[in-house]
């Protein structure tokens, strides 16, 4: 049973991660329009999260929903300021037709209050228990003209459309073509979408024939599932703790690698230093464009063993590479470089982890000296016909199954001399 109390309690707690949002969101660069921190100060999250605390609730992290019967997440409730962002990202005004992919109720009930009543929202899900406790908690908290479908994303939803923004709440790998007809002219899409592993939230619109991103941030979802899901292609290295996992692309003798992990690695330094709290998202993009066998590395370490050998003190990120060669890989990792400072590195692992640990460490050398804190990449979504001669030239190719998706960094060539090839 609901008491006086906890309303009081939860509308205070609603009050401080509003600020909080509001605060995280200006520090990123996406400063919060007044009617979207109202939504976030009038939505009753804490009814959407029944299984939690109200602290749980109203913190500033996920809630999960679901998990899959080998314990992976597969729906969440994102965390607030993640969704915050995408919220800025849209800029969804009254009156607005919004189709959501990912339910869990309470970004549909934000984006009901940003729409208002002349607009319309709709959520869905692959899933009928996600779909069926969006229903559920919606109608809880007074959402009921919300409107709840149970599909494919793959396909969109065409009795409700067409929509003005497209929100998806899921990771994804491809944009669908049923997104763009379903999308009005001069509509928006935000998809946290899935390139060589790593991910952007991206504002898309159209441009004639192909999507470009008016805006990015950097996010994490849980991937979307379907006929558009994909896992991409994990390789052990001899044992079920280390794997090389390519999102888009994959090795072309996997067996090369076998029993790389018996050898000594090879350690390359780049010179390059940052405090340890200083976020580098740029970087990994930067790695996944100029180096061509970018991969994430993936380690199981349940059983407190690190699973590849690391400097004392130091760390190891989930980004690798594998050489020209096939048989040889390394990953990015740090040194203690003095009080709270790391120095940039590799492991190499291979006969030629030498060389390949060295790519890696100057291609941080080339960003450190061209992209830290400055001009970031742009992104555009092309049809999967367009010829290779329409593409912004020297930007790095990735082919989806409907898509091409490209990156392009401001005056790459002349900047770094690197030509990244088309994959």
């Amino acid at each position: 049973m609901i008491t006086d109390n906890d309303v009081q309690d939860a509308a205070v707690l609603r009050d401080a991660m509003a600020t909080s949002v509001a605060t995280a969101c200006a520090e990123w660069g996406f400063p919060l329009p007044g009617r979207v921190e109202a939504a976030f100060r009038t939505v009753p999250r804490h009814l959407f999260a029944p299984e939690v605390s109200l602290d749980a609730a109203y913190a500033l992290d996920i809630v999960e929903v679901k998990r899959s019967e080998h314990g992976v997440l597969t729906s969440t409730m994102s965390a607030p300021d993640t969704q915050a962002v995408q919220l800025v990202q849209a800029d969804i005004r009254p009156g607005m037709r919004v189709l959501e992919v990912g339910s869990g109720g309470y970004f549909a009930s934000l984006l009901a209050e940003l729409v208002g009543s002349t607009g319309q929202v709709t959520t869905m899900d692959i899933d009928a228990d996600v779909t069926g406790r969006a229903r559920a908690c919606l109608d809880a908290a007074g959402y009921e003209r919300v409107r709840v479908a149970t599909g494919d994303a793959e396909y969109g939803l065409e009795d409700d459309g067409p929509y003005d923004r497209i929100m998806v709440t899921v990771g994804a790998w491809d944009i669908p073509p049923a997104w763009r007809k379903q999308l009005v002219p001069g509509g928006r899409i935000v998809v946290p979408l899935r390139m060589k592993g790593i991910s952007r939230s991206l504002a898309l619109e159209c441009v004639n024939d192909h999507l470009v991103a008016v805006s990015q941030a950097v996010s994490g979802f849980v991937w979307m599932q379907g006929a558009g899901g994909n896992d991409g292609h994990l390789w052990l290295l001899g044992s079920q703790k280390v794997g090389l996992r390519f999102d888009d692309g994959n090795l072309q003798q996997p067996a090369a690698l076998d029993g790389v992990l018996a050898g000594e690695p090879v350690a390359a330094w780049s010179g390059v230093t940052v405090r340890r709290s200083e976020p580098f998202p740029d970087l990994a993009l930067w790695m996944a464009t100029a180096l061509p066998g970018f991969c994430h590395l993936v380690v199981d370490t349940s059983d407190g063993d690190s699973g590849v050998a690391v400097e004392p003190g130091g760390r190891r990120f989930p980004f690798a590479a594998v050489d020209e060669e096939g048989d040889s890989f390394a990953y990015l990792s740090v040194r203690p470089a003095g009080e709270g400072v790391v120095e940039m590195g590799a492991h190499g692992y291979g006969p030629h982890g030498s060389r390949i640990a060295e790519a890696v460490v100057e291609q941080v050398r080339v960003w450190d000296r061209d992209y830290r804190n400055g001009p970031s990449s742009d992104f555009a979504v092309w049809p999967i016909g367009t010829p290779t001669e329409a593409l912004p030239e020297g930007a790095l190719v990735i082919q989806k199954r409907h898509t091409k998706i490209t990156i392009s960094w401001p005056d790459v060539t002349a900047r770094s001399q690197v030509a990244p090839p088309t994959q």
